[in-house]
């Protein structure tokens, strides 16, 4: 009997799955992936094909399941389905928290306080059947309709291979992505698959708040982390003149990026987000009347067609133009308040430099030994810390080296680092996805607007990336943890250039309390695109194999 194929059993297995309170990070986190690794061996051709099954550790302690299941056409064609088992926190539930991951009471309760939700879910309700939950959109309904689809492989229903990939810590630092995609390619010289192309079931994302459209994506938006240390000059709160403080350096870099237009990036109707910021704060330890001399500020910022580096002159542009805003405004008050008690105005002059110029510097006036003495020991004092931690420690570490060039503004990135991957203009994506259009278009009345870019980042950033390990290096030079904890496997990677798509469900406000998912669409609509998308794949790439065949020896085809 099958397990996980109407609408209610989808249901009670996506409650399942969001009863698992796998924050990142959490102990839940490294369980969850178990848990579904026993419910995948409940199906018999696991039984049968127990090393089809498994579990793999990642660096960090952590672990991400695959799940092969082989046609009995005994084609290598193969499709990865890739999904992310962490979910964000629930601190924004406050009074609901301990039901925030049981969708179904908390619905119920939702529905009987139905005055005391925004507007916009009032609506929603009003209009369709909506479960509430963390967790129930991003992403375990997209979860639990791949297990479906790998129900339904296990049972021949599809003339090709899939791979299920289901990974952790999607939502900070992608660890899990990062350390499977060398096992992606592992298992397919072990098993003799070529993979055709990766399907995610990330949920749509509404581009604004009235939007009803439904989409499918041919790509995944990419970002960057980039950060400025603001180093300034330490001095008694009385004679502020006699220093500059670096709350006050900060906060002019903060004003002068944050939601700055001119990073937006256009590709056709897509527009990018302006960057904000994430994280702003001065590294003082302890209360004194000493005015602070080193903070941070670090912003979100997406990536469509740029390369990370070309952003590199452009963020020194910014930090650049709050340089000299903060000196004018120095020597504008300094004149006023100096000059009244007859003293010199003192000279001010800022400087701005990237991380590796500071790196470079350290090395020629201390030489590397020193440099690497203060590395290893700013890792030491971080490592228990995040991924941002750590690297704010190694800036804050050589700034502080090289003190004698304060005041001064030093561009860094922290991970993570989502690079921006698109096919769209692979023929054979373009196909595949407009023969799922149509059908939607017949099939359930629904018309999916094609999108290049999954535009709220997601693990299809690691994949369908040829030859780009040298474009992304001079980007590697400023992250200051790069290869010290953190990287991406560029060469794998150059091997895993596979075309991406994203269908996913309809759900809304994710990462907040009223994060919910419309069930119909979810298990109904949805889990009847999904596995007519996986036979028109097939179907293509068997086509394209026959054309291949049919064609002279030294004649290419467009893959």
């Amino acid at each position: 009997m099958l397990k996980w194929q109407t609408k209610d059993q989808l249901t009670d297995l996506l409650c399942d799955l969001v009863q698992i309170p796998s924050i990142t990070g959490s102990n839940e986190e490294k369980e969850i992936p178990s848990y579904i690794a026993g419910q995948l061996q409940t199906l018999s051709y696991f039984q049968e094909f127990p090393d089809h099954l498994q579990l793999h550790p990642t660096p960090d302690g952590r672990s991400f399941l695959t799940a092969l299941v082989r046609s009995h056409s005994k084609s290598s064609d193969t499709i990865i389905l890739v999904s992310h088992f962490d979910v964000v926190s629930v601190e924004d539930y406050a009074e609901w928290k301990p039901k925030a991951f049981d969708p179904r009471a908390l619905t119920d309760l939702f529905l009987s306080q139905t005055d005391r939700l925004p507007e916009a879910v009032r609506r929603d309700l009003e209009e369709s059947n909506w479960m509430f939950g963390r967790g129930v959109m991003d992403m375990k309904s997209g979860l639990a309709l791949h297990m479906s689809v790998i129900e339904k492989a296990c049972c021949g229903e599809f003339d090709g291979n899939l791979l299920l990939l289901m990974v952790p810590d999607e939502e900070v630092d992608s660890v899990g992505m990062r350390a499977a995609v060398p096992v992606m390619l592992d298992i397919a010289d072990r098993f003799g698959l070529d993979f055709t192309l990766v399907v995610n079931s990330e949920p749509m994302c509404a581009r604004h708040p009235d939007d009803r459209n439904q989409y499918i994506y041919k790509g995944s938006i990419g970002k960057v982390l980039p950060g400025f240390l603001c180093f300034g000059k330490e001095t008694h709160v009385g004679q502020p003149f006699a220093g500059l403080n670096a709350n006050y350096m900060a906060s002019r870099v903060t004003c002068e990026l944050e939601l700055d237009i001119s990073f937006c990036e256009t590709v056709g109707s897509e527009v990018t987000p302006p960057p904000t910021n994430l994280i702003q704060r001065d590294l003082k330890t302890n209360y004194s009347v000493q005015t602070t001399h080193r903070a941070v500020t670090m912003f979100n910022l997406f990536l469509l067609e740029k390369s990370a580096e070309q952003l590199i002159e452009p963020l020194l542009g910014v930090a650049k133009r709050a340089a000299q805003k903060m000196e004018g405004v120095y020597r504008e008050r300094a004149n006023i308040v100096l000059d009244h008690h007859l003293q010199t105005v003192p000279e001010l002059k800022i400087r701005v430099l990237t991380y590796k110029e500071l790196q470079q510097y350290a090395c020629h006036t201390y030489g590397i030994d020193k440099v690497d003495q203060v590395i290893n020991a700013s890792l030491s004092s971080a490592e228990d810390s995040d991924d941002r931690e750590t690297t704010i420690a190694l800036v804050d570490g050589l700034a502080t080296l090289c003190h004698e060039l304060a005041p001064m503004i030093v561009l860094f990135f922290a991970p993570p680092y989502y690079p921006a991957v698109t096919w769209k203009n692979d023929p054979f994506t373009e196909r595949v996805a407009d023969e799922i259009t149509a059908y939607a278009s017949v099939q359930h009345g629904i018309e999916l607007i094609h999108q290049n870019f999954f535009p709220a980042i997601s693990d299809l950033s690691y994949v369908g990336m040829p030859a780009q390990s040298m474009k992304h290096q001079a980007f590697a030079d400023h992250m200051p943890l790069w290869e010290k904890g953190y990287s991406i496997p560029y060469k794998d990677l150059e091997h895993f250039a596979v075309p991406v798509l994203n269908l996913g469900p309809i759900g809304k406000d994710p990462h907040k309390w009223t994060e919910r998912l419309d069930l119909d669409h979810a298990f109904v609509t949805l889990a009847d695109l999904l596995p007519v998308c996986i036979k028109n794949i097939f179907s293509a790439s068997n086509e394209m194999n026959d054309a291949k065949q049919l064609l002279p020896l030294d004649t290419k085809i467009n893959p």
